[in-house]
């Protein structure tokens, strides 16, 4: 870890935190640990989550449809309140409070700092991000302190906007020039032909992904678009890991073999 930490020191490190791992108690602690860890070593740490599996449940209370339409969740504005609420309350503020137990400070941000537009109106409230208040990140970085938030948005009327959280933690990671972004899921890494698990891939380049995608089972396929879309936005690289595992990000940088799927330019 000791390597890996004095390449990272004094550059920005983005991470989507999402799947499974968020409603395993014990997961979650590891990973809050393992970002505090990072974060004291005196690494800038910005952690976005989704909320996939909470968010589904809420709205199955709440009585309202969950569909997938490409990997995308189509949302309602009714959806957008439920999905807004959980994002800060079962995910956003919990795990801020972890960090700074495990000796880090986390600060969850307000969903102003995203600003989105509608893009797929075929999922109704459905967007990509158009702009960032990058000030508010920094002024969090600068006092050492971990960013935590949510990827719901607002629109230039205020409207929230579901942002696919991936696509989002590319966007963040490229609008702070991050050294790396990194992506938790619940697979070991990106297979080229799945479940064949002997077709589990190392290390791919840009051009190469982009001819694998549309091959690429739909869930996959936006977190895929964003590491894509963040190697050839600046960042240094991008790689997705499994974060099923306790501890995975301490894992990673003190790993001798290679873990998970790193995507280069």
């Amino acid at each position: 870890m000791i390597d890996w930490l004095t390449r990272m020191q004094g550059k920005t490190l983005v991470i989507k935190f999402g799947g499974n791992a968020m409603v395993d108690a014990a997961l979650v602690s590891s990973f809050a640990e393992d970002v505090a860890e990072i974060s004291k070593s005196g690494v800038s740490v910005v952690v976005i989550h989704g909320g996939g599996p909470q968010i589904s449940k809420a709205l199955e209370v709440a009585g309202i449809a969950n569909e997938f339409i490409g990997g995308f969740r189509a949302t309602t504005k009714a959806a957008t309140e439920v999905i807004k609420d959980v994002l800060l309350s079962e995910i956003s503020l919990p795990l801020a409070d972890l960090v700074t137990q495990a000796g880090a400070q986390g600060v969850v941000l307000d969903t102003s700092v995203l600003q989105a537009e509608i893009t797929k109106s075929e999922l109704g409230f459905v967007g990509e991000l158009t702009s960032i208040t990058i000030s508010e990140f920094e002024k969090v970085l600068s006092e050492g302190k971990v960013p935590v938030l949510g990827t719901i948005a607002r629109d230039s009327n205020g409207d929230l906007v579901n942002v696919n959280a991936d696509l989002a933690a590319a966007s963040v990671a490229s609008y702070l020039s991050a050294e790396a972004l990194l992506v938790l899921t619940d697979v070991e890494g990106l297979y080229s032909n799945w479940p064949d698990k002997s077709s589990l891939v190392r290390d791919i380049y840009s051009h190469e992904l982009e001819e694998l995608l549309p091959k690429l089972e739909s869930g996959m396929i936006p977190k895929m678009q964003g590491c894509l879309s963040a190697v050839r936005n600046g960042v240094g690289y991008a790689q997705i890991i499994d974060g099923s595992i306790l501890h995975a990000l301490r894992n990673l940088v003190s790993s001798s073999v290679p873990v998970g799927t790193r995507v280069k330019k």
